[in-house]
Order: structure tokens, then sequence, then C-alpha cells
């Protein structure tokens, strides 16, 4: 345990959760310029909650030792990586049941004081269909590696929110 609340105290702990989150959304960026698979409104709301994991990491590698930065950073990682994971399991539902009665919009509804599709229009604004599934890799869809993905995120959470919001006394090397 010492080790965990030592490790959530290092730069290098956020460092790995906001470069790893990167790593997705360059795949998404990825997949829609290079491979030309338009992303959908679920695909945009997931881009979203992986925007909140390169924040949540972010955030705690400013300042890793200070337990309110921590507290900021964990909460940010905790919504987001469970509101990813919501949203890719009701997209791999949409795609594994498809009915004509329950469509995704064509238009992402971001509130008004953060319309992110205006804002950054190449990288929120979607194009795609949520019923297609244009990507397997070893028979799983996109969809399905963004959910494996988030429940990652999310049992990395677990693991790390009681070490995360421990206090750390420091030792004196002295007595």
């Amino acid at each position: 345990m010492s080790k965990l609340v030592t490790f959530s105290q290092q730069r290098s702990a956020w460092l790995i959760l906001m470069f790893s989150a990167l790593g997705l959304e360059a795949s998404a960026l990825y997949f829609q310029y290079v491979m030309l698979l338009d992303p959908c409104v679920m695909c945009i709301y997931i881009r979203v909650a992986v925007l909140g994991l390169i924040l949540a990491g972010l955030v705690g590698s400013i300042a890793p030792r200070f337990w309110i930065v921590r507290f900021l950073g964990m909460s940010l990682w905790g919504v987001s990586s469970a509101w990813g994971a919501k949203l890719s399991f009701e997209l791999y539902q949409m795609q594994a049941n498809p009915s004509p009665f329950s469509t995704c919009s064509f238009y992402p509804e971001f509130p008004t004081w953060m319309p992110l599709d205006a804002w950054m229009p190449s990288i929120f604004m979607p194009t795609g269909m949520c019923s297609d599934i244009p990507w397997t890799m070893m028979s799983l869809s996109m969809t399905q590696w963004t959910l494996i993905a988030f429940v990652g995120y999310s049992i990395a959470f677990l693991l790390f929110i009681y070490p995360g919001l421990l206090y750390k006394k420091p030792t004196n090397p002295y007595s």
C-alpha cells in the first residue's frame, strides 16, 4: 500500500494517465483523418471523456504532492473514466442490437457555454452513424476496445482512489 501511496504522489503516475489518454485521442484522429473513418455523435462524446482523462492527468501532474490537486485530478479521472465506459457501453448496445427506433443524433448536444463542435469542428464534429462498425481488430470493434480501455481506466482509478487521497506524512530522516 505504501508503494501505491508513493506512486500516486509522483508526477510520473499522472503523466502516464495523461499520455495514455493522449494516445487514445491521437488514435481517434488517426482513424478519422488517415483511415477516413467518420466518427458518430457517441464517438465524439467518448472523445470528450478522453479529453477529461487528459485534463485529469495534467491537473494531477501540476503538483501531485498536494492533496487538493490530487483530489481534483482523481475526481476528474473518476468521472471521465466512468462516463467514458457508460458511453462506450451504450454505443456497443446500439451496434450489437440495432433498432430503427434507437438511433443517435446527427448533431452533438454540447452546452451553450462550451460548444466544442463550434470551437473545434475538426475534432468534435460528428460525420458518421452510430450503427456503423467500420473497423475491427481481433474480432472486437473499436467501440469494444474503447469500452475495455475505459474499464481499465476505471479499475486503475479504483486502485488509486484510496492511496491517492491519503496524506503521506513526511518522515524525518534524522529521527
